[in-house]
Formats: structure tokens, sequence, C-alpha cells
């Protein structure tokens, strides 16, 4: 059985490539099309990607295993020397996009809810859930189109810090909502263990990897240390996330990311590069799995059932983002393609908020389950509209911002671009 489902996984990773590449040519990013794939062929429709597969423990492993190496493809960008000049300016635009997401999402359905005798507190999940961001699909976009640029130079570590500050308010709501509802407190020190603990972790087997790398010569053996370090990292996230939490939440591309940003600080840069030349066909690759898995969890008829409170989230949500994103720039004096775009590529949701969903929903079955199914119904809708419309806006705002040019595949952002293309993916 197992043999006959991985076939199926490798088969639709087969289709979603060759769909990439035909939607690339129709000049529309090939991410657009690894997700309708993953759509087309998940549970909810031809359901090649069964739920049986989807939640299988092997099958979760595996794509735990390809997030963690996602991650390099950000951690690998991460490089010290060329981010202390923009470090304060990013932790503010980062910690300003998403309290102010939060704070305007929780505004909007507080007031509708005062109006329809709904509990405020619910509002707060809305929000908590709102602020989520996923940055596999507009770093995709990056590596297929070779974007390059004041926004995807401030997009790329803010994908970092905005997961962070995302799953500390989410799990500060969910403490305070626990709280209320029910006489068992969420203590803040089990919080920030949610929160920090895969980036500590992360930073760590990091730590070692950078060690040993510093110390061993040749692409094979550098290969073999961080391919070796990578499976203790994402191997022990996993164990944490099956067997001792009661949901997988530590997540594995935060993990990937410090770790690959720590070694990346303590080799020379012509070894990381040689090493990126040999794995960014894998991390291409990857990246096509982990956004399968975001698009196969998506009903499409629940496009059909959408409501009002549907169409409030992703607007209010999409207000939310691109005006925090426009403050935040502006505070700091980013440039003007920075205030005007970044908001657009900080736009897709699914994968994180789905995983909020699934928390909050938890808590409020046994409660509340009214309010639970309310959020679920109304989270579900949204993540299959807003994921289409996000991917499409998220290229636009690289197009808008002149940052997809004719480039070739040297200088910064080198090894990023390099993935993509190696996936399947046509430039534009």
């Amino acid at each position: 059985m197992i043999v006959e489902n991985g076939m199926r996984v490798m088969m639709t990773e087969v289709v979603a490539l060759l769909v990439g590449r035909l939607v690339s040519k129709m000049k529309l990013p090939a991410i657009l099309g690894w997700l309708i794939t993953g759509m087309a062929l998940g549970p909810h429709a031809l359901g090649l990607l069964s739920e049986e597969v989807l939640h299988a423990t092997w099958y979760e492993s595996l794509e735990g295993m390809l997030e963690c190496l996602a991650g390099l493809m950000i951690g690998t960008e991460l490089i010290w020397a060329q981010m202390k000049k923009t470090g304060r300016q990013i932790v503010v635009m980062t910690v300003v996009e998403s309290l102010g997401t939060f704070a305007f999402v929780s505004l909007v359905f507080g007031v509708i809810f005062l109006m329809t005798g709904v509990p405020v507190y619910i509002a707060l999940l809305f929000g908590g859930i709102a602020l989520a961001t996923a940055p596999a699909p507009s770093l995709s976009i990056v590596n297929e189109t070779k974007a390059s640029g004041s926004v995807t130079s401030t997009l790329i570590p803010m994908a970092v810090l905005d997961d962070l500050v995302g799953a500390l308010v989410f799990f500060t709501v969910i403490a305070m909502v626990a709280a209320r509802t029910s006489a068992s407190q969420v203590p803040l020190g089990g919080i920030l263990l949610l929160v920090f603990f895969p980036v500590i972790l992360g930073a760590a087997t990091g730590v070692i990897t950078g060690f040993i790398l510093s110390r061993v010569h040749g692409r094979r053996m550098s290969l073999l240390v961080t391919a070796g370090m990578l499976l203790v990292t994402d191997g022990s996230i996993l164990v944490l996330n099956l067997a001792v939490l009661p949901s997988p939440v530590l997540n594995q591309l935060l993990a990937g990311m410090a770790f690959s940003a720590v070694f990346a600080n303590m080799i020379p840069q012509e070894q990381l590069d040689d090493m990126m030349k040999v794995l960014n066909p894998a991390i291409g690759l990857a990246l096509v799995v982990v956004i399968l898995n975001l698009g196969a969890p998506l009903d499409y008829h629940l496009v059909f059932g959408a409501g009002v409170y549907t169409a409030v989230y992703i607007l209010s949500r999409a207000i939310g983002k691109y005006g925090s994103a426009f403050v935040g720039a502006a505070m700091t004096g980013a440039p003007k393609t920075v205030r005007n775009y970044l908001g657009l590529t900080l736009l897709p949701h699914s994968g994180v908020s789905l995983v909020f969903t699934g928390i909050a929903v938890s808590l409020l079955n046994t409660t509340s389950p009214a309010y639970a199914s309310l959020i679920q119904g109304t989270i579900a809708a949204a993540a299959v509209i807003n994921e289409v419309i996000a991917v499409l806006l998220a290229r636009k705002g690289f197009e808008w911002a002149g940052e997809l040019p004719e480039a070739s595949d040297t200088g910064k952002g080198k090894h990023l671009h390099e993935a993509g293309r190696k996936a399947g993916a046509q430039p534009q």
C-alpha cells in the first residue's frame, strides 16, 4: 500500500511540473499550476492524493522533511554581513505589519460580532489566524521569475520574522481564549516554547553543521554533512510533532530556515555557493511538493458556498496586510517600491492559516461547537479563494515593482533563482 501511494505522490508531482510549465507559457506563475494541480488531484476532486495519503504518517514525515529542505532556500540568503544594514528596519516593518493586520481584522470582526451577538473573543481568533503568512508561494515566484530588488530582498528575511511574530500572537490569543472558555490555562512558557523551539533547534544544529563544514574539504563531504544534520534537525521536530505534541504545531520550514541561516554565516561564500549548485534542484522539487500539499486539502466546492463572513475575512485581511506593510515601510524610510508593493507579496496564506484554524477549532469544539464551525467554514472557503487571487497579486507585486528583469544567474540571489528554474519553472 505504501508503494502504491508513493507512486501516486510521484505521479502528482510529475503532473504538477507539467501543468506548471504550461501555466508559465501563459505568462502566469508556475506555482498557480502547482496549486491547481493539488486541488484537482486532492481528496475533494479526483482523489489521486486521497485523505488516506495526506494523513499517512509516512507522507506527513516526507512532507515535513521537504518543508525543512525548502527552508534552506530562505536561510542561505540570510547572510549577516548583508543584513545588518537593514536589520532594525526589517524587524520594525514585520512587527507593524503583523500587529496591524491582527488589529484590523479583529476590529472588523469585533464590530460585526457586537451587532450579531457573537462573542467578541471569536474576533481575536480571526485576527490571529489572519496575520499568518505562507512564505513558500511568494518565494516560489522569486525562484521562477528571478525577481531581484528592494521588495525581494525585504521579503526574504521578513519570511522568517513574520512566521515568528504570527505564531507568537496566535498562541497568545489561543491562551487567552482557553483561559476564558475552560478552567485550564496555557502557560506563557509553553507558548514561547512552541513558537521559538524550531528556531532554537535549527540554530543549534546549524552551529554544529557550520563548525564541521568549516573543517571539511570538498563538495561531497560538505553535502554529506549538511544532509545528515538536516535529517537530525527534521527528525527531532518530526518526533515531537507526531509522538509528543497533540497536534503537529512545530514549524519545520522555520527550523530549516534557522538551520541554514546559521551555517551559511559560518562558512566561506564560495563553499556555500558550491553546495547550493547541487542542492538547488532538490530544493526546487521540495517546493513543488510543499505547494501541492497547500492545494490538496482545499475544497473548491466551498467557493460556491462562501458567505459574507468569507468575503469580509478576505477583504479585511488584504487591507490589513497591505496597509500595515505600507505603514511599516513608510515609518522606516523604505524605498517607494517596498511601500507600494511589499504588501501584495504577503497575501498568500493557506498552509499556515489551516494549521491555526485546526488548533482554534479543536479548542472550541468542546465548549462552543457552533463558533468552531463558523471559524472552520469561513477560513476553509477563504483559503481556496484567497490563495488563487493572492498568487496572482504577489506576482503582480514583483512585476509592478520592476523586479522581474531578464537577469543572469549571477549576483545576489543566485542559488535562490536557480532552484526554481531547475524545478521546472520557466522565467517570465
